[in-house]
């Protein structure tokens, strides 16, 4: 069984792979669609590994305002807290 550390550099690893990609693509002629599923899939899998961080259950959902309420129940980032509009 992995542990904590492990997983967390695995999840993080996963989502610096998905910002490469957002990279690459943004940088060149597209498609500009694929650039924004893979920084939804990068912010998605970074909340996740701060979650496994914890040795939390991880939800198996997209949706990232269900995973940024569970990660500010954990942290106080202020980052992470929604935007007043």
């Amino acid at each position: 069984m992995k542990d904590r550390s492990a997983r967390v550099r695995g999840w993080s690893r996963k989502a610096d792979s998905g910002l490469a990609d957002v990279r690459r693509t943004t940088a060149s002629e597209g498609p500009y669609d694929t650039a924004c599923f893979h920084a939804q899939q990068a912010v998605e899998t970074y909340l996740k590994g701060v979650l496994a961080g914890r040795s939390l259950v991880i939800p198996r959902t997209h949706d990232l305002e269900e995973l940024q309420r569970l990660c500010i129940q954990l942290e106080s980032w202020p980052e992470l807290q929604p935007a007043i509009s």
